[in-house]
């Protein structure tokens, strides 16, 4: 177990000391990130180590909220890597997977309602998780609102992912300037800059996404 303790590290840079788990799942989450903008279904299998190594991380600098977020990706990354290798005939690309499309306005609009009603839920409980299970969490919740945002509209952005929709991009945009600010805040320089690149990265797989959704055919 003592790969998975931040303080464990692997390399020190201009006086950052980089831990084997913050390197590791960093480089995992940037490779699967790059592959789901590219829409290849390899982005899922890989996405399960980053989100193990992240589950320890973030337990590690208090951001509980993004560390629960953890196990619901593990869930989901597995659905996803189903879900894209087994579409119905008529949601199939050229490949034999599923195809980019968008989603129905009325419901992503209820999606984004539900995502801030679970923002305020779950900032309200994160932010006393301390006092509710002292022996299981000794520190407060660092940022439980903001954390809780990037957890909830992480989940909504996922299964947007999950299903295929190009609008997840857009979501995971404002998601992911959320998050480069609570890394850098907390010190984990390493996943701060990642997350700023994924803003880019985002933008990218909008694009793309559009793009095939245009283009693809059975």
């Amino acid at each position: 177990m003592e790969f998975f303790n931040i303080n464990n590290i692997l390399f020190t840079v201009l006086g950052y000391s980089m831990s084997y788990i913050e390197f590791f799942g960093t480089i995992a989450g940037g490779i699967a990130v790059w592959l789901s903008a590219r829409g290849n279904i390899w982005s899922w299998p890989i996405g399960i180590i980053n989100v193990i190594l992240f589950f320890f991380l973030f337990y590690q600098v208090q951001l509980y909220p993004d560390m629960f977020l953890q196990a619901f990706f593990f869930v989901t990354n597995l659905a996803g890597w189903w879900r894209w290798s087994h579409p119905a005939p008529a949601e199939e690309d050229k490949r034999h997977e599923l195809k980019a499309s968008f989603m129905s306005t009325p419901i992503l609009i209820l999606l984004l309602f539900i995502g801030m009603a679970g923002t305020f839920a779950m900032g309200s409980f994160a932010e006393n998780l301390h006092l509710h299970f002292p022996k299981l969490f000794s520190l407060p919740s660092a940022f439980p609102y903001a954390d809780s945002f990037v957890t909830v509209m992480s989940i909504v952005a996922t299964y947007l992912m999950v299903q295929k929709k190009a609008e997840c991009w857009l979501v995971w945009l404002v998601v992911d300037v959320v998050a480069t600010y609570l890394y850098f805040s907390k010190g984990i320089l390493f996943v701060g800059i990642e997350y700023l690149a994924f803003c880019f990265i985002a933008a990218y797989g909008f694009y793309k996404w559009f793009k095939d959704s245009k283009t693809a055919v059975v």
